[in-house]
Order: C-alpha cells, then structure tokens, then sequence
C-alpha cells in the first residue's frame, strides 16, 4: 500500500504550491522534459498524443472553412524580415540567427522563423496578380523559435509547436471578416474540445502582434487566477503586404492592394489543459482530447477467468473505436489505479470475479471519481454516454470557476482591493492610455488588460487610473 501511495505523494498540492504542483504533474504525467538544448523541450508520447489529437481537430475544423495546409522555409533572410518596419522591431530581441553554412560565413544572415508572415508575403508577391488568385487561406503545420529569456514547459519555450493561419484577400471586409471567423474556431475548439471556458475580445493598442492593425484573443484563466492568453487572430489590412509589393490587377483593370490576416494556436493550449482541470491526483483530461479514453483494469488477474474476460473486454472497446488500454501487469490495483490518474484517463472500467459472477463492469470517473456500475452487456454504449457526460461537465465546472472570479471595479480603490482579495479578471474602464496601463500594474502588483470588451455596456464613464472619460471597457488581470 505504501508503493500505491507514493505515486500521488509526489505531486506537490495545488493550493500549497501551485507552479511546482504544475512541474510536478508535466514531469510524473511524463509529457514532457528539457532537453540539451537550453529552453527548449522534448515532447514525449503522453504529450505529443495530446498535441496530436488537438491538431486533428483544428486541423478539420479549418478545413471545412476552406483553409489548405501548406509549408514554407523555416530560414528567412534578414532583407525580407527588415521590410515591414514595426514586425522586426518586435521581434528583432526573440531572434536567433543562423550566421554559417558549413564553414562558410554567409553573405546574409538568415533568421529561424518567429513566425511566418515575411515569408508567405514574399511567395505572395511572386505569385498573386489577378484577382482570380485570391484569395489565399493558407495554414501550416510547424515549429518556431523565439529566444525567451525565461522559459516554463508548454507556456513557454525557446521552441515550440503550432500552427500559423496566413490569408490576404481582395478587400478589407473580407479580411476582417476571416479574423473573427478564426478566433470563433479557436473559440469552438477551446469550449467543444478542450473544455475551456474563456473571454475573447480584441487586443488594446499596445498589445497588438508586431504589425498588426488589430488582434483578437482568446484568454482562458488558470486554477491560480492567472490569464493565459490561449490563441490569438490578427488583422492586417494592407500595410504588411504593401511592403512587399503584393498588388493585383482588379475586373476593372486597376492595380489593387490586398489585405492580410494571420493566426495562431500553439502548444501552450497543453498547459492551459493542465493548469484548468488537472487536481492534486495529476491530469485531467477531457475525453475529446483524451488520448487513451478509458483503460481497463481486470482485478486480481491471478485468478481463473479474470484476464481472459478483461482482454475480451479491451478487444470489444477497441473494435467499436474507443481509444482504449489494458494494464494486465501484475502491479497492484491501488498503483495501477494511481497511474491511470496520473495521466488523466477520463475512465477507468474495473472487472474482478464479482463483476464477472454479476454480468457486471464498474466504471470509475477521473474527473469526480464516481463509480458506475454497468451491465456488461451494456458497456460499449454506456461508455461513449459516460464520456461525452464527462466532458460536458468538465466544461460546466470550469465556467462556473470562471465566471466566479470576474469581477468588477469603478475605482482605483475598489480595483486594488479586489486583487488584494482574489484571483481572476476584473472588469474596469481606462481611456486607452499605455501610461494608465503601466499605471494600474504597478498599483495591483501585475494586473494589465487582457482584452477589450466591445459588446457589453460601459460599467463608468471615466477611466479607472487618469478619471478621464473611458473609451474601452477591459478585463484586466494577471497573466502567464
């Protein structure tokens, strides 16, 4: 009993420590590890099938707006990223530089991509001049590299994996109009597959990805009452492609500009699973992303019949498309039971002599431990109505959570207060001002505006810091 309990001994409490609880869950759920390479991460089996899953999904998501996956050169020469002046200012201090080829000084140093944007316009410019090239709604599949100073499994490393949504378009609507269509798909995978509540609203002016004339977000809050920003959608309008000439020729025979989007999901979504709905046990996982749904545990497997009837249940599973293991090893069911929960396998189906004798399974939560006795006669049926029950309530949880900690302020006193006593967003109006920004942060301890709220009434009419008249209402919060 003292092996089965060491398993979930070694996972610091949530509320007791919540960073290490959560570098203790990446390193015993093994999803991922440093590797040689400073920052930068090798994602394991249990992380990768869980990246995997979450392509798949976006992946047919996105196509069924019309978006092709493409691929693009991960070096990009310094001339090209030096073209649009305010996208290499902002990344210009994440930027590693490849300086050699072989021995050989390169005659222009080549940048590792931060992101893709340079490089799909420079294509573009080459290849788009009727208007019955466009549009173009492209996407891929790939790896980036920004030189974070400080780095933290999933959230942030010098390297990670993503997808980056490239489009330009005829006209400004229609461009406009596929920013908000990607943040809605983001929105639907993050509420339908991850089970992840959010507020979603566009990117105050100084916020904004390096180029862009507008960013939407989506920002999800974590179980410490911290923000994460968990995928973002960019308008461009013309500028970027106009610095690359990328111009068509209209029906009416005029020489036209295009208009550019770009938007992006990464691995840091992992995390947000991670930190939203793992428990003092380990990970959670909601079965959409589960990649084993529910494995299956014979109990007392030394006795006659035991592993016999629980491989003819796996087998079952299995054929009728469940996502589904078997732990027939001769390891207590008190340890295996502790490694399926360490990973987060939504359920876990026990099968002993009794259950055998009574026509039975038992049937264990991850999310809520609750045990269900089903008939085994029932059991592939029952199984995809348990899951799809689980995920559904993980959901529910998580915005009840959320919408608990969304509060609101009027005035400094009140917005400082609140932060002193909880965790989470408050509602508060500012006058767009950066300088009352930095202002509010230095005076909440961190506290900055995640997003822009455009489609509710105005909580006051002046800002929270200057007392100006306010032109935005802002959830503001702390953030990863």
């Amino acid at each position: 009993m003292a092996k089965d309990k060491k398993l979930v001994k070694s996972i610091t409490a949530r509320d007791e420590d919540f960073a290490q609880w959560y570098t203790d869950v990446v390193r015993e759920a093994e999803l991922c590890d440093y590797s040689s390479v400073k920052g930068c991460l090798n994602y394991l089996p249990n992380g990768y099938a869980i990246w995997e899953l979450i392509q798949k999904d976006l992946d047919k998501r996105f196509k069924e707006t019309g978006v092709e996956n493409v691929y693009l050169p991960m070096l990009i020469p310094e001339s090209l990223l030096e073209k649009e002046a305010d996208h290499i200012e902002g990344f210009a201090p994440e930027v590693a530089w490849v300086t050699h080829g072989g021995m050989e000084r390169l005659q222009e140093r080549l940048c590792i991509r931060p992101t893709s944007e340079t490089m799909f316009c420079d294509l573009w410019s080459k290849t788009v001049q009727s208007y019955r090239d466009l549009p173009k709604v492209w996407n891929q599949w790939n790896s980036v590299l920004r030189w974070e100073k400080t780095t933290r499994p999933f959230l942030r490393s010098r390297e990670f994996l993503w997808q980056e949504g490239h489009t330009i378009h005829a006209t400004y609507e229609e461009a406009e109009a596929r920013t908000i269509q990607m943040l809605n798909v983001y929105e639907d995978c993050y509420r339908e597959t991850l089970a992840i509540p959010y507020v979603s609203g566009r990117k105050a002016e100084n916020e904004k990805f390096a180029g862009a004339q507008d960013t939407y977000t989506i920002e999800a809050l974590m179980h410490d009452g911290k923000a994460l920003q968990s995928a973002t959608s960019h308008f461009f309008g013309s500028d970027f492609p106009d610095a690359f000439n990328i111009k068509y020729i209209d029906k009416d025979n005029q020489l036209k500009s295009v208009y550019e989007t770009s938007w992006g999901w990464s691995t840091r979504s992992i995390g947000a699973l991670i930190m939203v709905h793992g428990d003092d046990n380990g990970l959670v996982l909601p079965p959409h992303v589960a990649p084993t749904e529910c494995k299956v545990i014979p109990i007392a497997i030394h006795k006659e019949g035991v592993l016999e009837k629980g491989e003819e249940l796996f087998e079952e599973l299995k054929k009728a498309g469940y996502r589904v293991k078997i732990d027939d090893s001769d390891k207590s069911p008190g340890w295996k039971f502790a490694e399926q929960e360490m990973v987060g396998i939504p359920t876990r189906i026990e099968i002993g002599p009794k259950d055998i004798e009574k026509n039975q399974v038992v049937v264990v939560r991850r999310d809520n431990g609750e045990k269900i006795v089903v008939a085994r006669d029932e059991i592939v049926t029952k199984l995809r109505d348990i899951l799809e029950t689980i995920q559904n309530d993980m959901y529910e949880r998580a915005k009840e959570f959320l919408n608990s900690r969304i509060y609101e302020a009027r005035t400094m006193d009140e917005m400082i207060e609140t932060f002193k006593e909880h965790k989470g967003f408050v509602k508060a109006c500012w006058c767009g001002d950066p300088e009352c920004e930095g202002e509010v942060k230095y005076a909440t301890g961190g506290a900055s505006t995640r997003c822009l709220i455009e489609d509710e009434e105005m909580i006051s009419d002046k800002c929270i810091w200057c007392g100006k008249p306010a032109k935005h209402m802002a959830y503001w919060g702390q953030s990863y």
